[in-house]
């Protein structure tokens, strides 16, 4: 596969706002195809010594079941909060078409804690555990993890996390919000057409939840959320401005 025939995509994240769900949903595009084996995501520009392998190794290894599909994409979550990922990404793809998907972080925050709850790595209460990320960084195995997996809070500081992406691919990154894209399908098409791909030929994602985590979602104490909420307003607000929109929560 030559790396002159398709063009590039990157999902970066953030990680338990619906990338697995968008992700599906590209692919099912007929010209685009999303990286496979999927679970493990490819996480090649997180590594140093990988991205160096250039991208024909990058194609055999991520892309040998591609045929004629214009569009090759990477959902990796781990490259958002990684700041040399962009630069990484640039040196071996040019310049990729960039995608972020986010949410409300406080909701973000409590998918996480059920995600790390449900396989078996955080044994601590919601509020317990949102108040220790709050306090300082936990320590955590990277044997078992590749990124933390009590960073409940700072995970949600999404403004600092987008500066390097933004600031390498200013005019093909596209920032979405899963609020938006589950309640509107004209956003799944926009960014199809966006992603220079037929939108007419967008599929229409499943009902049904993708990657979510069992059981009820916990209420969160009033007061906690307040606390919270607080927390996140600077990085809201940054955000807010460098979108130049409003955030929908």
């Amino acid at each position: 596969m030559s790396g002159c025939d398709h063009r590039h995509l990157l999902v970066v994240g953030g990680q338990r706002c619906g990338t697995t769900y968008l992700s599906r949903a590209l692919d099912a595009h007929p010209d685009a195809t999303m990286a496979r084996p999927s679970p493990p995501e490819p996480k090649v520009f997180c590594d140093a010594g990988l991205s160096a392998r250039g991208v024909h190794w990058y194609h055999r290894t991520w892309f040998a079941h591609a045929g004629g599909e214009q569009l090759l994409g990477d959902k990796s979550t781990s490259y958002l909060e990684d700041p040399e990922a962009p630069s990484r990404a640039a040196e071996m793809l040019g310049t990729p078409d960039v995608v972020v998907l986010l949410r409300d972080p406080v909701r973000r925050a409590v998918s996480h804690w059920r995600f790390s709850t449900a396989n078996g790595l955080e044994t601590r209460p919601l509020e317990e555990s949102l108040l220790a990320d709050l306090r300082e960084d936990q320590p955590w195995d990277p044997e078992r993890s590749s990124v933390s997996p009590f960073a409940y809070l700072r995970r949600g500081r999404y403004a600092e996390q987008l500066r390097p992406w933004l600031t390498a691919f200013p005019g093909t990154t596209h920032v979405l919000f899963l609020e938006e894209l589950l309640a509107d399908p004209l956003v799944l098409r926009t960014l199809v057409a966006d992603l220079g791909l037929d939108p007419g030929r967008t599929p229409v994602p499943a009902d049904d939840a993708v990657n979510a985590s069992p059981g009820e979602v916990p209420a969160l104490d009033a007061a906690l959320g307040k606390t919270l909420e607080g927390y996140f307003e600077e990085s809201n607000a940054e955000l807010a401005q460098r979108l130049g929109r409003l955030l929908p929560w």
